[in-house]
């Protein structure tokens, strides 16, 4: 089963997205497109939600550096990455002196344009690489940015399927970033691909599922404020989504404990493939340090890629950095864990002591010493010797050290011949 998350990623690429605004808007609309069961909630431009209030709307058209020569720099229609987000309009003329007060770059990355924003605090500026600040000519530079912030609405898409029971696995990922693929895109056309996944292959799911796209940071603040108490009441174990479109590694932001059902299923999902990193809770940098505070204590982990890539939060996280191969890899750990919570999360053996193997043909009826040295014997056997409906499936397959798909496929052998349930 594949999904054309890479198509969908570049076809968002080019919108200027950020916490509001036009950009944001035009990416959820796309997704609920894709998923119709995504249902928009808005918050007001200066609500109070927790700590934090909601801000305002903001609008860009266009911004440019423009020299007393006529030669431009740092266009925002050739790269959006060029304008400070949240900058506030400006139109006059200054010194290259004044003005470079006004760039921001990165002296370790000359080549790379920087992202920088200002949400919560109003100003103005422009980000340029290292090497193209150094070559702005002397002069007076007219600074132009045709942008606006108005009373609004942040909004939020978000989804629940419904299933036998209300307990659910969650999904969040965030929309806030311009054209960057694997920091942005990658984590919420993954959140897409894992919804078409499930409503396909599980028409009728077990588990309920939620869903979340929204902003970073104040995003989850605002949800939270409206669903903590259901969630904290229904959601069993979740996952914050980003950077997941590389092949270099793959990252585990473990929960606060480092012992939930979330942290052992991504161990588990995770186990045998090459570089996989595992961090605590120390390292957060996402929303995980919103669904995981302290007095929300959600079990949720961050699934990423690469956690820490050279291309990150400039320019050059583009799609030489993500690809449909990496994409695909992230969405194959995600099925894994999904397909776990449907066939059983806590299996539990039926009989009473050793079930006879013999007779249901899932062992030699010969009693030989090789027969017990037989790899698929012994996991059946020791998955029938843990099933006892208080394990979940994921603590077993880490304590087995066994990938995860292995142990799927004598779950399911196992529950065809009535030995667990």
């Amino acid at each position: 089963m594949k999904f054309p998350m890479l198509k969908w990623a570049k076809d968002l690429f080019p919108l200027n997205r950020s916490l509001t605004g036009e950009g944001t808007r035009k990416t959820l609309q796309y997704f609920r497109k894709l998923n119709p069961e995504l249902k928009i909630i808005n918050f007001k431009s200066e609500k109070k939600v927790f700590d934090w209030v909601i801000p305002k709307e903001w609008h860009i058209k266009n911004a440019y550096i423009e020299h007393e020569s006529g030669k431009r720099f740092a266009e925002f229609k050739k790269c959006n990455l060029h304008v400070l987000g949240y900058s506030t309009p400006v139109n006059k003329v200054i010194s290259k002196k004044k003005l470079l007060n006004y760039i921001y770059s990165l002296s370790s990355k000359p080549d790379s344009v920087p992202y920088v924003t200002s949400y919560y605090e109003q100003r103005w500026g422009f980000c340029l690489s290292e090497n193209q600040k150094k070559k702005l000519p002397e002069g007076k530079y007219k600074v132009f940015i045709d942008s606006k912030l108005i009373n609004g609405n942040l909004e939020i898409n978000h989804a629940v399927l419904k299933g036998k029971v209300k307990k659910e696995i969650f999904f969040s990922s965030y929309i806030c970033h311009p054209s960057m693929a694997n920091n942005e895109l990658s984590g919420p056309v993954l959140l897409n691909a894992i919804m078409l996944y499930i409503k396909s292959k599980y028409p009728k799911t077990k588990y309920s599922y939620r869903f979340v796209l929204l902003p970073e940071t104040i995003g989850p603040i605002a949800y939270l404020s409206k669903f903590k108490n259901i969630m904290k009441k229904n959601i069993l174990f979740g996952f914050n989504l980003t950077c997941v479109g590389d092949e270099r590694a793959y990252t585990i932001i473990n929960t606060p404990s480092e012992n939930t059902i979330a942290d052992q299923a991504l161990q588990a999902a995770l186990f045998g493939l090459p570089k996989v990193k595992n961090y605590s809770f120390l390292h957060r940098g996402s929303d995980e340090r919103q669904y995981c505070s302290p007095n929300v204590d959600l079990p949720v982990c961050r699934f990423s890629r690469s956690k820490d890539f050279p291309e990150y939060h400039t320019n050059k996280d583009n799609f030489n950095v993500v690809t449909q191969k990496g994409l695909m890899q992230s969405l194959n750990v995600m099925k894994q864990i999904v397909d776990a919570c449907e066939l059983g999360l806590y299996p539990k053996t039926t009989t009473t002591g050793e079930p006879n193997l013999g007779k249901r043909n899932l062992q030699r009826t010969i009693s030989h010493q090789k027969n017990y040295k037989e790899k698929d014997l012994l996991l059946r056997r020791n998955l029938i010797a843990y099933a006892n409906g208080k394990r979940n499936i994921f603590e077993i397959a880490n304590l087995f050290k066994v990938p995860l798909n292995l142990l799927h496929e004598e779950h399911k052998l196992l529950r065809l011949n009535k030995i667990l349930k």
